[in-house]
């Protein structure tokens, strides 16, 4: 495993995270103490989960998941461990977004669910337009001089977001934002127009979150081959870039990796990343995300893949008036 700065902080987390979306939905409980049993084996510090994650099998259900592991195992120390709030967790007018009210009262249940007295890492799922930004940061400062959060940070913010909530933290005389989790990998780069950045301009750690595409960079053709079957988001991302696909599996098999690890590498080789997520459903798919680390990039290479998944500013024709 290799390790780096999360942004212009101290703090040392895995340059591959783990992502926990599939605990509960598709990996049992059983299964996913495995893999967090694995991960810290591998390596793997940085594990990342959400409130709302396994909502349909009960209130913040693979957080749940998480904190019976973390008491279970008394690896609580050994975790760099990030959670999310915005979404909504109940019926009422004040279950979500970004006010006061509503990240105080969702951090004591997350802390509850996950059996711990703080969080290393507390991101705002997504920007809330109704709430200033005075609002959201007396609220996180709060947690932050109370010991319950570590560091914040954002996801799924736009540049300008990034902008306003670090300006906004820096007349507070606050630390701000340290990461932004975002949309990025080979086939979907709108995050290199201004989001990737702005994320660095700030001091940003940049954190991928569907490194490769829903499957689609992760040697799908094979499997399609095998008749493995994928979900109807997938199918329809396949076939809005069968070529490009059909291209890169090409180029992976000349220089000799599988294409998950050549999407993976790919992310770890573009300035300001800190790690992409994997959301791996077993055992084994977490051991063959470390293969991103065995694959070689070199100038030729990188060149090969802007030529086969352009990246927004190769186009500058599409943006005009």
């Amino acid at each position: 495993m290799q390790y780096t700065n999360l942004g212009r902080t101290g703090l040392q987390v895995s340059r591959l995270v783990l992502g926990t979306m599939n605990f509960g939905p598709d990996t049992d409980e059983s299964d996913s103490h495995a893999i967090m049993d694995r991960a810290l084996e591998l390596g793997f510090n940085f594990f990342d989960t959400a409130n709302i994650y396994g909502w349909k099998l009960g209130e913040g259900w693979t957080e749940q998941i998480i904190g019976r592991w973390l008491a279970k195992s008394g690896r609580r120390d050994d975790v760099v461990l990030a959670t999310k709030v915005y979404e909504p967790m109940g019926e009422g007018p004040n279950s979500s977004g970004l006010s006061a009210r509503h990240i105080r009262h969702q951090v004591e249940g997350s802390l509850r669910r996950l059996r711990t007295d703080h969080l290393d890492l507390y991101q705002a799922h997504h920007v809330d337009r109704h709430t200033p930004w005075e609002e959201f940061w007396q609220a996180m400062d709060t947690l932050v001089a109370q010991g319950k959060v570590l560091y914040v940070g954002s996801s799924n913010f736009a540049g300008w977001h990034i902008a306003q909530a670090s300006e906004s933290a820096r007349w507070r005389h606050s630390l701000g934002l340290v990461s932004e989790q975002h949309l990025y990998n080979l086939a979907e780069r709108t995050a290199e127009l201004e989001v990737l950045p702005a994320a660095r301009s700030y001091g940003l750690g940049f954190i991928p979150w569907s490194p490769l595409f829903g499957g689609v960079l992760g040697g799908i053709l094979r499997k399609t081959r095998r008749r493995a079957s994928g979900s109807d988001l997938t199918a329809s991302r396949l076939a809005a870039n069968r070529e490009r696909v059909e291209a890169y599996e090409s180029f992976c098999d000349e220089i000799g990796h599988q294409p998950a690890a050549v999407g993976l590498a790919w992310l770890l080789h573009q300035e300001g990343v800190t790690g992409p997520i994997v959301g791996p459903r077993t055992v084994e798919q977490l051991e063959n995300s470390l293969a991103a680390f065995d694959v070689r990039l070199g100038s030729g290479e990188l060149a090969r893949l802007d030529e086969i998944f352009p990246g927004p500013g190769a186009a500058p024709e599409a943006y005009a008036w």
